[in-house]
């Protein structure tokens, strides 16, 4: 509880120096994010969000730069070692930015976090060191898919057979000493970013891995309202076939994105950055009630 009262005050102190401000947005939502394999849970009427992202969009429509926000948000049947049905998030948000943006706010952020901790850089998680700083690995999701699981997913995506390798061919490959930027991601996996040109084109996504741990996920976002509605219908059809429920669209997001800059944003688990910073296995040790 000490490190993860030092990690929350680290991180704020990080966002407040760099002229962010912290904001907060509803917890129960009418309209959640569709996402294929992301399922909300009811609360009355409503769902409790999976995610803070629709509403922190529509505040960056509204001419706020800078934004970041701390909170819980909650996911259906998801439970394990390093998942929690409710569980502690960090977003934040750059007008006039993109991935690449994001990434270097990440890099920094993470480094002030240890050194605020420790007082370095220089970790060890179960049992292995990392490197915090200078250098973080990148690889293209094509570069890794090809190398650990033998296919292009970029040039012929497969959903399931994708998720599949992910967790049990590429992940378990990456390195371990250093963070790990998995980016470039098939335009399939990615429902809410910006597609950048190319033969095939890709989603202009990232993940962060450090030690193992699947820390974040960011993206240039995507700001095309036509394109994004027809990202969120395609889902409903999708998640309607197999037999999920089907959340209504969120109309004022969708009116927002015409006002909405170029932006780049990232969501952040709490929970596993304490975790690396504990040197924990799993949740449990960093989690006062896992109810």
């Amino acid at each position: 509880m000490e490190i993860r009262a030092k990690v929350l005050a680290a991180i704020r102190s990080f966002f407040n120096a760099r002229e962010f401000i912290e904001v907060e947005t509803p917890i129960r939502l009418r309209a959640p994010a569709l996402e294929l394999h992301i399922d909300a849970e009811p609360s009355g009427e409503a769902f409790l969000r999976t995610s803070p992202e629709l509403h922190m969009k529509r505040l960056l429509a509204a001419g706020y730069p800078r934004i970041y926000q701390l909170g819980a948000c909650f996911r259906r049947g998801e439970r394990g070692a390093r998942h929690n049905p409710e569980y502690t998030m960090l977003e934040w948000y750059r007008a006039h930015a993109g991935y690449t943006e994001i990434l270097a706010d990440t890099k920094t952020l993470i480094a002030h976090v240890a050194t605020e901790v420790w007082g370095s850089t220089d970790i060890v998680y179960q049992g292995a060191p990392i490197a915090l700083l200078p250098v973080w690995e990148r690889m293209t999701v094509r570069d890794a898919f090809l190398q650990f699981a033998g296919w292009d997913p970029v040039k012929q995506f497969d959903p399931d057979r994708f998720d599949l390798d992910m967790v049990d061919k590429v992940e378990p490959q990456l390195p371990h000493n250093v963070p790990v930027v998995l980016t470039d991601y098939p335009v399939e996996a990615a429902a809410l970013a910006k597609c950048k040109d190319g033969q095939p084109p890709v989603a202009e996504r990232w993940e962060l891995y450090v030690g193992g741990l699947e820390l974040a996920n960011a993206y240039s976002e995507l700001t095309d309202p036509v394109e994004q509605r027809r990202r969120f219908e395609a889902c409903a059809e999708m998640r309607r076939a197999l037999g999920k429920s089907v959340y209504p669209l969120d109309e004022a997001f969708l009116e927002a994105l015409e006002k909405m800059p170029p932006s780049g944003g990232i969501a952040l688990g709490v929970d596993r950055l304490v975790m690396l910073m504990a040197d924990a296995a799993t949740l449990d040790e960093v989690m006062a009630f896992r109810e």
